[in-house]
């Protein structure tokens, strides 16, 4: 397994992230899923980062799950059978938030693996995608676990800007 961090303060980030994509996605058109749900600040940094992409990606990437459709935990064997069937030769590149230590807080971590949705709230859900992409927003052992309270909006929205803009490095060569 590859696995790439990146940490919220360093102002290269989108190009380590274009950078990381590029060595770990190797298809035709990009499969994007990003899980979350637009009814908690912490949940949103996929849905955030997949209305984002529908624009900026059009016509060059398959973009599922954003703030009006989102992907929530109910969705994900759903959307995984239906992505499947349509794109059978196609990576999937899954994108969520995490819980993770406290010193992680503020990190992307891209792997070249996919992710069980739902990990840090004790959900048990199949595992989806190939290569990852995962923005820790709130401490694992903190009282944000349940409903991500507390979790700063300034903090997912900058995280989910360095993963657009790393993706759109990586497949518009921008």
């Amino acid at each position: 397994m590859t696995k790439f961090t990146f940490n919220s303060l360093n102002r290269d980030n989108s190009k380590e992230i274009a950078k990381s994509i590029k060595q770990l996605y190797h298809s035709q058109m990009p499969v994007i899923v990003c899980v979350g749900s637009d009814l908690s600040v912490g949940d949103s940094f996929g849905p955030m980062i997949g209305t984002a992409l529908i624009k900026r990606l059009h016509g060059y990437a398959y973009v599922y799950g954003t703030l009006d459709s989102p992907i929530t935990a109910k969705e994900i064997v759903t959307i995984s059978e239906h992505i499947l069937k349509l794109h059978p030769n196609s990576k999937i590149i899954v994108i969520d938030a995490a819980l993770g230590e406290e010193e992680n807080v503020g990190f992307v971590k891209v792997c070249s693996e996919g992710i069980k949705p739902g990990q840090g709230v004790n959900k048990d859900l199949p595992k989806i995608g190939n290569v990852s992409i995962i923005g820790v927003v709130a401490d694992k052992n903190s009282a944000y676990k349940v409903k991500n309270v507390g979790v700063r909006l300034s903090l997912v929205h900058k995280l989910s800007c360095d993963v657009i803009e790393g993706l759109v490095m990586a497949f518009l060569g921008v």
